[in-house]
């Protein structure tokens, strides 16, 4: 079967017996994405990353921080998971790439520290 990216976290998931009789209209890998969904805030990041993105120089890369301090202030730290689940969801739609030690990698699987550039 197919494989689809999650409408809220942006990450690949795979068919699941479960859900044969209507994989077509499944959008949420877990019942925590499709309960969260997305929000205005996650509208608003996305907005905001490829705004910097575009004030950058041409191949130039940001770190996810530098978005959430900038749109969450004080709470910017508890909102970093938030800046890199708008990133996959920019990435899956084909707008940016994410990068690890220069290397475009898969939105789905990265771990660690990641920078963001818009695609060349």
């Amino acid at each position: 079967m197919e494989e689809k990216h999650c409408k809220s976290c942006g990450r690949r998931f795979a068919w699941r017996r479960k859900w044969a009789a209507n994989w077509e209209s499944v959008s949420y890998c877990s019942a925590a994405c499709r309960k969260r969904r997305v929000n205005r805030l996650d509208k608003t990041l996305e907005a905001a990353i490829l705004t910097r993105l575009r004030a950058v120089n041409a191949g130039a890369s940001i770190c996810p921080s530098e978005v959430a301090q900038a749109e969450c202030g004080d709470s910017w730290r508890s909102e970093m998971e938030t800046v890199r689940r708008a990133a996959r969801r920019l990435a899956n739609a084909g707008a940016i790439v994410i990068t690890q030690k220069g290397k475009i990698v898969d939105p789905s699987d990265v771990r660690g520290p990641i920078r963001i550039r818009l695609v060349s």
